[in-house]
């Protein structure tokens, strides 16, 4: 049996920024990943705001700043406003900050599958390489997505999701700007255009219990812009996946188990954005488990309360505007300006306005 201080299951960027930190830190450090590749699939529109440009200066991973964000509503009324960020080749980026990891000493194991885990007797069960393996642990951080293996495993209810279908098409004139549509058409969601130099990201968020059809809506747009003389016909690549939509999980520790990430459920309910709290959470879930394993007792507890308040109202004024908008997609409301701009951060209505009950 292997036995290593940290166990981090998932090697995105909150699961890569744990082992980094806890490696650093001395500890023995294993991370695995169930894909060949870190970072690929991309299942990413790949925003990143501008106070993580310093995860972007390598080279492979910058494609292009963005300047701001265009909101059309329903009724075709155009907004403008400032949103400065980075647009980035994700897979790059998630494999830089894995390469930091190994850098700090850190074993990642790829193409590795969680079977099981005992909290209690501290142990796990992996495949790698077409063998199993059992390994003992100290702390485990779980970095494994929406659909946490280890969540399942804890017998934890599953998070509350929105799937995406993002195709990247030839974009024909530059855009410093990301560019998002409010309509009924896209129930639970909404569908963007973000430009990455020669090409685009164009996608949609949808809740498949109110329209279970993506490929309808997103065709339809691609054809629209086409038509427009925004994109080109082609697809150059399509992809897609499952964002958490339901705020923080009540719980984010359990005996040596940290949560991180879309895991922790720390992705915002409203936007789909989560790369960031993705890497800050994993920071400091990985500098938790180095102080609880050094004895300090009240570490998991302490991140606990970082995340609720560094996260805690956005999150929770996200999932009250999901409520809200859950109400009026099958209604004619679900066509005026007013409800989307209660609903979207673009707007002073999205943090002015009461949250209805």
């Amino acid at each position: 049996m292997r036995s290593v201080d940290v166990l981090v299951v998932g090697l995105g960027p909150a699961g890569g920024s744990a082992a980094r930190v806890a490696a650093s830190q001395r500890l023995s450090v294993l991370g695995i990943d169930r894909r060949a590749v870190i970072g690929e699939p991309v299942q990413c529109a790949e925003f990143i705001p501008l106070p993580m440009g310093s995860y972007a200066r390598d080279p492979s991973v910058f494609s292009q700043p963005i300047d701001h964000m265009t909101t059309l509503l329903p009724s075709g009324t155009c907004r403008e406003s400032d949103f400065p960020g980075i647009m980035i080749n994700r897979a790059a980026f998630d494999q830089a900050i894995a390469d930091r990891a190994r850098e700090q000493g850190a074993t990642l194991w790829t193409d590795t599958t969680l079977l099981d885990v005992d909290p209690k007797a501290r142990t796990a069960r992996i495949r790698h390489e077409g063998r199993e393996h059992s390994v003992a642990f100290r702390s485990l951080v779980a970095a494994d997505g929406p659909h946490s293996t280890v969540a399942a495993r804890l017998g934890w209810p599953a998070l509350h999701t929105v799937q995406t279908r993002q195709y990247t098409v030839p974009l024909k004139h530059a855009r410093n700007d990301t560019v998002i549509w409010l309509s009924p058409d896209y129930p639970g969601g909404y569908a963007w255009l973000f430009p990455r130099g020669e090409q685009a990201n164009l996608g949609l968020g949808m809740d498949k219990t109110l329209a279970p059809d993506l490929k309808t809506p997103l065709d339809t747009l691609h054809r629209d812009l086409v038509e427009a003389g925004w994109v080109g016909e082609g697809i150059l690549r399509r992809t897609g996946g499952a964002i958490p939509v339901g705020g923080l999980r009540p719980q984010v520790c359990h005996g040596p188990v940290i949560f991180a990430g879309d895991a922790a459920g720390l992705t915002h309910p409203i936007t789909g954005g989560g790369i960031a709290p993705a890497v800050v959470s994993g920071e400091l879930a990985g500098e938790a488990a180095v102080a609880w394993l050094r004895g300090d007792e009240d570490a998991l507890k302490d991140y606990h309360e970082d995340l609720l308040d560094r996260y805690g109202p956005s999150l929770d004024r996200a999932v009250a505007r999901r409520r809200e908008l859950a109400r009026i997609w099958d209604q004619p409301q679900a066509h005026e300006d007013a409800v989307h701009r209660r609903g979207w951060i673009a707007f002073g209505e999205y943090f002015n306005d009461p949250v209805s009950p």
